[in-house]
């Protein structure tokens, strides 16, 4: 698992079968690369999540079998950032 700042949310309109209507954002990590990640928690820009990778992040889905190797698994109340 990671922590990452939600920056945006992805709109594709053409996907394969297997992202049907997952909502798509747009993650930072601390270190200021991005990835793209289903979000299956309702996460908004600005808000720190944590998620799931590889294999694990199909689980943290409510359908496994959405084609993900990253999922927001929880929106993150309280936290501060090192340095």
């Amino acid at each position: 698992m990671e922590i990452m700042q939600v920056v945006g949310s992805l709109v594709c309109t053409q996907r394969v079968g297997g992202l049907d209507h997952s909502n798509l954002r747009v993650l930072r990590t601390p270190k200021g690369k991005f990835n793209v990640a289903v979000d299956p928690v309702g996460a908004s820009p600005g808000n720190w999540v944590f998620t799931a990778s590889g294999s694990a992040a199909r689980f943290a889905c409510p359908d496994p079998n959405v084609l993900t190797d990253l999922t927001i698994g929880g929106i993150i109340d309280f936290w501060e950032p090192d340095g």
